[in-house]
């Protein structure tokens, strides 16, 4: 029985297939003869033969990529970034570079590879630094390409300086059509301050309003660069990519040679991972980093053994060493955020270096405001993610804060509107918190009739008007370039403002520099909007600090029943007071849930009301009973309901709604 089963389940097995696809199986899966090699079939023989053939630059740059791990001589490492203004087309050239050298294979490309988070791909902008390593082959060298991409737009100007000191060379990306811009003269200035060599390249060529001769003019005219070999390229298209990779091997010089120095490694980026701990990323300057070195970081002191090194290409991929002029990532079990900030040195614990690497100077908010959860119970919640926010931005400052209104919460400073903004969605989307933002304000400084000057972010912590001498407030100097058809509107956006205008120059034959010096405070709101209205998107903007000046300033308070409501108050100039006054008055009327008894809301400057609107009170129709009779009955019960509203207006408390509170603060971020 068991030899007719096994007879018949032979059978089939030994079955000739009769479909032309079952005799192709079977003979590829048939034993050939020993002695006798089996032919190849046509797609086999492609397959082996093809790597001998002679294969396009591209096509080796390809395979190269994949073997990216490999160590080349310290000659052979170049460090590089490409900065631009926003939307010249970083990201894009970024994306090509890694294609075009194999780093990402062209089934798992999708644009804007390198912006990890969504809120990047939503609004098309790059916000942090991403770090990736390439392997590109010239003249049969192979050579190893650090590239970090950066953030264009002037309130991430941060993430650029710290990218900047990692690198010996950038590439300066600018737009073929629209030309140079406010923040690519910024850019070109961290560039230089840094000593790197800089490699011009005029992007999008592609496009049918490019007009690269009188862009490379611009750039010789406005910045002083030889533009004479500039490459010419289309990030979209791929053209000129090859040429790029060429002169980055060419022109940026190696790092230095010091690999048998004490080891010294600069952090320039970190973030938070539930799982393993904060993983930082940094470049070694000096000496070499093994798998399981122990290490300690010279401005914290703490000490910790290396588990993982590796390389970002872009993903992370361990290696056992890494030595000088290569970037790379570090994950050691760090638990704290404290213990790790960007700008630190690592060193060998037994080897320590004699001193630190200089780091990043600190970097100065600009705006502050109140951050509160709605949940009073995520307070604890919202401490932890601003810490690890914090490690990976670097420019976030914060200091805890309580107010009467809405409990507990943050001041935080930021280095403009769009970093504020993206800092709270961040918040909400990353850690899932419910907030609720005050209205941005900046850091006045405040002369006491003491002699002694406070400086004052929160208009609630605003000292008296009797112990104050005078108030100053942050001036910058802000730069806007724009065609010459929009020189009025904008000067015109200047002076409403209350801007100082300084100085017009015509950089070519049809675009403009508009220099003012103007307060921080007005800039804080809709400035750049504006900016972009009235120039229908053409214009853009540059601005830096540049000092105090003392103002006519005034705090204007909120009162609500005669009680005042703290995280209302503003600091504004005396001419804008009753504007802003009458706007909130108005609003909050609105918004306020009438009470059983007549509730004023007041805008006083000090003492004296200068705006005013009153919630009338919920009555009942008490005469409703009284069918004629005695005028005296009906006063009667008239005077008894007034005395009982008096009553209840003496004890009663008006309670602001949290919806009027957040409506109320989107509108003093538009009037001030």
């Amino acid at each position: 029985m068991a030899t007719a089963t096994a007879s018949r389940l032979a059978v089939p097995a030994q079955r000739p297939s009769t479909t032309a696809t079952g005799r192709r199986r079977a003979a590829a899966l048939s034993p050939a003869p020993v002695g006798r090699p089996r032919a190849l079939s046509a797609a086999s023989r492609g397959r082996v033969v093809c790597p001998a053939a002679p294969a396009s630059a591209s096509a080796s740059t390809s395979d190269a990529g994949q073997d990216r791990l490999q160590k080349v001589p310290i000659s052979n490492i170049r460090n590089f970034s490409i900065i631009a203004h926003i939307d010249h087309g970083k990201s894009t050239l970024a994306d090509k570079l890694l294609e075009l050298t194999g780093t990402v294979q062209k089934r798992d490309m999708k644009e804007q590879f390198l912006d990890n988070m969504d809120l990047e791909r939503e609004r098309g902008i790059t916000i942090k630094l991403q770090a990736a390593r390439m392997r590109y082959v010239m003249n049969n060298e192979p050579y190893c390409l650090n590239l970090i991409d950066t953030p264009g737009h002037v309130d991430f100007s941060y993430e650029v300086s710290r990218s900047l000191a990692a690198c010996e060379g950038a590439l300066l990306v600018v737009d073929a059509s629209q030309g140079v811009e406010a923040q690519t003269l910024a850019n070109v200035y961290l560039a230089l301050e840094n000593d790197l060599e800089i490699i011009p390249v005029l992007n999008k060529i592609d496009l049918p309003g490019a007009e690269p001769d009188r862009v490379a003019q611009e750039i010789e005219e406005i910045i002083g660069m030889d533009c004479s070999n500039a490459i010419r390229c289309s990030a979209k298209e791929g053209i000129g990519i090859t040429e790029i990779l060429d002169a980055i091997v060419t022109k940026i010089p190696p790092p230095q040679d010091t690999a048998k120095s004490p080891l010294r490694a600069l952090i320039f980026d970190s973030y938070y991972d539930p799982y393993r701990g904060v993983i930082v990323y940094f470049r070694v300057v000096d000496g070499r980093i093994k798998k399981g070195d122990k290490i300690c970081f010279m401005a914290s002191g703490k000490e910790f053994i290396a588990d993982e090194i590796g390389v970002l290409s872009p993903k992370q991929m361990q290696v056992n060493e890494l030595y000088a002029g290569e970037v790379g990532y570090l994950s050691a079990s760090i638990r704290s955020v404290a213990d790790a900030r960007v700008g630190d040195t690592i060193s060998h614990y037994s080897k320590r270096a004699e001193r630190a690497l200089p780091g990043y100077s600190e970097a100065t908010p600009m705006v502050f405001c109140g951050l509160f959860p709605i949940d009073a119970d995520q307070f604890e919640e919202l401490r932890e993610a601003l810490e690890k926010l914090q490690l990976n931005d670097a420019a976030l400052k914060f200091e805890p804060e309580s107010s009467s209104a809405m409990g507990f919460g943050f001041r935080c400073g930021f280095l403009g509107l769009l970093h504020m903004e993206i800092v709270q969605e961040r918040l909400e989307r990353e850690y899932n918190l419910n907030l609720i933002i005050t209205a941005p304000s900046v850091v006045y400084h405040v002369n006491l009739v003491d002699g002694e000057t406070v400086e004052c972010s929160n208009p609630s912590l605003l000292p008296e008007p009797g112990k104050r001498r005078s108030i100053e407030e942050p001036y910058v100097k802000i730069e806007m370039l724009t065609p010459k058809e929009y020189i009025g509107p904008i000067m015109e956006l200047g002076q409403e403002r209350r801007g100082e205008f300084k100085e017009m120059n015509f950089i070519t034959e049809n675009r403009a520099s508009v220099v003012y010096e103007l307060p921080l405070a007005e800039m804080v709101g809709d400035f750049f909007d504006q900016l972009k209205s009235r120039s229908k998107g053409y214009a853009s903007m540059e601005y830096s600090l540049i000092g105090y000046r003392e103002s006519n300033l005034v705090k204007l308070d909120i009162q609500i029943n005669g009680d005042p409501v703290e995280a209302l108050s503003t600091i504004v100039h005396r001419d804008k007071a009753y504007s802003v006054g009458r706007a909130l008055t108005q609003k909050l009327k609105e918004l306020i849930p009438r009470q059983m008894f007549r509730v004023p809301i007041q805008a006083c400057i000090g003492a004296k009301v200068i705006a005013s609107e009153a919630l009338s009170a919920i009555r009942k129709d008490v005469l409703s009973k009284c069918y004629g009779g005695d005028i005296s009955r009906k006063k009667k019960l008239l005077k008894k309901q007034a005395e009982g509203k008096k009553r209840m207006k003496a004890i009663g408390r008006v309670d602001v709604p949290q919806e009027a509170f957040m409506a109320v603060l989107k509108l003093e971020k538009e009037v001030l």
